[in-house]
């Protein structure tokens, strides 16, 4: 769980704690995950295996299947918030893999986890997509919760105030959308959605603090969550 911005859901980003949490995007002062990572072990088991998958994907492209097999399920489940039609989102998710497989022998690690660069194909491929055709199905499938992340679940019990928050990020610009979507129902670090959006760490904390300021300001009117 990222320690820079607390998994609160959305909505409790648009009350005062949320205000308050917003306005520490744009702090000043050095944020706290940076102390975090400082903080944290060397070694990272998940990591070193990780690693030692993409090592063996590079010598041997059947391996690939690892990897496809360890992040299928959180790619698929971005680009269909994103697209919200099935086949598509198949098609767009097998799209991604497909590049990444022929990409990794190009494939560099930053010290970022891989994921961070799959998600970077993905925003990528959906952008090509946005570029022909908008999606239009109902906010209702986006927010299926077999499909949305973690952060929504809490809120299963205010169905009706989650859809009404989501249906106001709809309305945000592309990449404050896609800003919010990897942070609230992806649960992504701020360094990998940098990554992801190919933007600095700062440029990503102010497109979150916008999309946030905005939806607190249209959704003045929502029911505070109990």
């Amino acid at each position: 769980m990222s320690i820079a911005f607390p998994a609160v859901p959305l909505s409790g980003w648009l009350d005062n704690r949320g205000r308050r949490c917003a306005n520490h995007v744009t702090s000043s002062r050095g944020p706290p995950f940076e102390r975090a990572q400082a903080e944290r072990p060397v070694s990272d088991p998940s990591r070193d295996e990780e690693r030692d998958l993409v090592e063996r994907a590079q010598r041997d492209s059947r391996q690939f299947g690892a990897l496809y097999d360890r992040h299928f399920q959180q790619i698929y489940r971005f680009v269909y918030s994103r697209v919200r039609e099935q086949t598509a989102a198949e098609d767009v998710t097998s799209e991604v893999f497909m590049k990444a497989l022929k990409a990794m022998p190009r494939y560099q690690d930053t010290g970022r986890p891989f994921a961070a660069w799959l998600y970077q194909i993905a925003v990528n491929a959906i952008a090509d997509r946005y570029r022909t055709q908008r999606p239009t199905q109902a906010i209702d499938d986006f927010h299926d919760l077999s499909v949305a992340g973690p952060a929504l679940d809490e809120l299963a019990a205010h169905r009706d105030e989650v859809r009404r928050i989501w249906a106001l990020v709809e309305e945000l610009p592309h990449q404050q959308r896609t800003a919010l979507v990897l942070k609230f129902q992806e649960d992504m670090k701020i360094e990998d959605i940098a990554v992801a959006m190919g933007k600095s760490a700062g440029a990503v904390k102010l497109l979150i603090h916008r999309g946030v300021t905005r939806l607190r300001d249209e959704a003045a009117t929502l029911r505070p969550v109990e």
